[in-house]
């Protein structure tokens, strides 16, 4: 039987609005300790933003604290269903230059699934999944 994206995503990713600002995001990233959350409007997935988009498309070009996630969330969003294989999401991954992709039903987000996800499952002995199974630095 073909693996699915659901078999790996984690689920019930948290969810950011368009208008919270960067630093309630950051702030949420941190108490979370993860890297990334799904930005949605009214609900509806719209982007996703990473702690590297938060310092390098925010903080290094002078975008304040107080502007809105939406600001920095890039257009081409990329989204694969819970039912999608998990070749299609490798391939979606790769055409994209993603490492990370929202999980949506409709359009609003069930999961997340990252390369290091997929990797952990995958290729176990890959430096990738050593790296990602490994416990976060303190």
């Amino acid at each position: 039987m073909a693996h699915t994206v659901s078999d790996y995503m984690t689920a019930h990713p948290t969810v950011v609005e368009v208008t919270d600002t960067l630093r309630s995001v950051a702030e949420t990233m941190a108490s979370q300790d993860v890297g990334a959350l799904v930005v949605a409007e009214n609900g509806a997935v719209t982007g996703i933003i990473t702690d590297r988009d938060l310092v390098v498309r925010g903080l290094a070009t002078g975008v304040g604290l107080d502007a809105p996630v939406g600001q920095l969330t890039t257009g081409a969003l990329v989204t694969v269903g819970p039912d999608d294989g998990v070749a299609e999401v490798v391939q979606l991954m790769r055409d994209n230059a993603v490492r990370r992709v929202p999980v949506v039903e409709g359009d609003v987000a069930v999961g997340i699934v990252s390369i290091g996800d997929l990797a952990v499952a995958l290729d176990s002995d890959s430096a990738l999944a050593d790296i990602s199974a490994a416990p976060p630095n303190d």
